[in-house]
């Protein structure tokens, strides 16, 4: 295989990678051109979020050329496409055959949430490492395979909420996920012994994500769209998703949680934690359950009525 390499400015780059894309090349990515210099600027977004700005002042802009394609036949075409002139600039590189199926796997190996959760990817069932399912020891393995749904159960916040249902979630609890992602949430309250749980996300790909790793783990969630979301309240709300839309949120899952319902809101740093607790104020009163690597969990019951 080989790569293409191209330079461009910063209100360039967005639209090259959209070009290059049409033209058929199989990856496209955008590095800052002045990596490991003095003039390296580095790209903030909120964390597990995206940056407000998608490039730096002087990018590479590397682009994978399928097998079949002669990188100057493609190069020609691209300044049709684009109107401006990338020849002169623009590297060709060869790109060593990889396994990548074998790199990605080598990059994931099972992980251990709490003593008795694990996140397990397909190619360890077999992992001595691993224990065995086991219901009477309270043993939960999670089949989920990284790549294939929107989180793996690695981040701190997945963490403490898994960590808060392992410690509080009672049997026959009614339960909310909202922003389910892959459902690794939804799916450890199932398999805690939660009568029913349902995962909402706004992403119908994640919806799907979580659906499928239901039925891989022998699970019953039912998965939606904010819109598909039935009238009612749960006993157990939990969102692990990120401070401002959990501020924005406040006053529907507030009203999610039935009287005496718990409230567990992640994906919150701990300078975070006063600002998103306060949104939640008039309803309930969150504090933090546990912190781990700047992350927290809060957590608060509704006042019976």
């Amino acid at each position: 295989m080989r790569e293409l390499v191209l330079s461009c400015s910063e209100d360039r780059a967005e639209a090259l990678s959209d070009i290059l894309l049409e033209l058929g090349v199989l990856s496209v990515s955008v590095e800052d051109a002045d990596s490991g210099t003095e003039h390296e600027t580095p790209l903030f977004g909120e964390p597990g979020g995206e940056p407000d700005v998608q490039a730096w002042h002087h990018n590479r802009v590397v682009a994978l050329l399928p097998d079949d394609v002669e990188p100057e036949t493609f190069l020609q075409a691209l300044e049709q496409q684009a109107g401006e002139q990338y020849a002169a600039t623009a590297v060709i590189r060869e790109v060593a055959d990889t396994d990548w199926v074998r790199l990605t796997q080598s990059q994931f190996d099972p992980i251990s949430i709490t003593d008795q959760i694990w996140i397990v990817p397909s190619w360890h069932r077999e992992n001595p490492e691993v224990p065995s399912a086991d219901a009477d020891a309270g043993t939960i393995l999670i089949e989920l395979d990284p790549g294939l749904a929107f989180g793996t159960g690695s981040h701190p916040t997945t963490h403490l909420c898994a960590q808060w249902l392992a410690a509080h979630l009672q049997q026959g609890q009614r339960v909310l996920d909202y922003g389910c992602g892959s459902g690794i949430l939804a799916i450890i309250a199932a398999k805690l012994g939660a009568r029913e749980v349902i995962g909402v996300d706004i992403d119908e790909q994640a919806v799907q994500s979580t659906r499928d790793n239901a039925q891989n783990n022998q699970v019953r969630i039912e998965a939606c769209l904010p819109d598909g979301l039935q009238p009612g309240t749960f006993e157990v709300v939990v969102a692990n998703i990120l401070s401002n839309p959990l501020k924005v949120l406040a006053p529907m899952l507030c009203g999610r949680v039935a009287p005496g319902g718990q409230l567990i809101l992640s994906g919150v740093l701990e300078r975070q934690a006063e600002e998103v607790a306060a949104a939640y104020a008039p309803w309930i009163d969150m504090s933090i359950w546990r912190s781990h690597d700047g992350w927290v969990c809060l957590a608060g019951t509704r006042k019976q009525t």
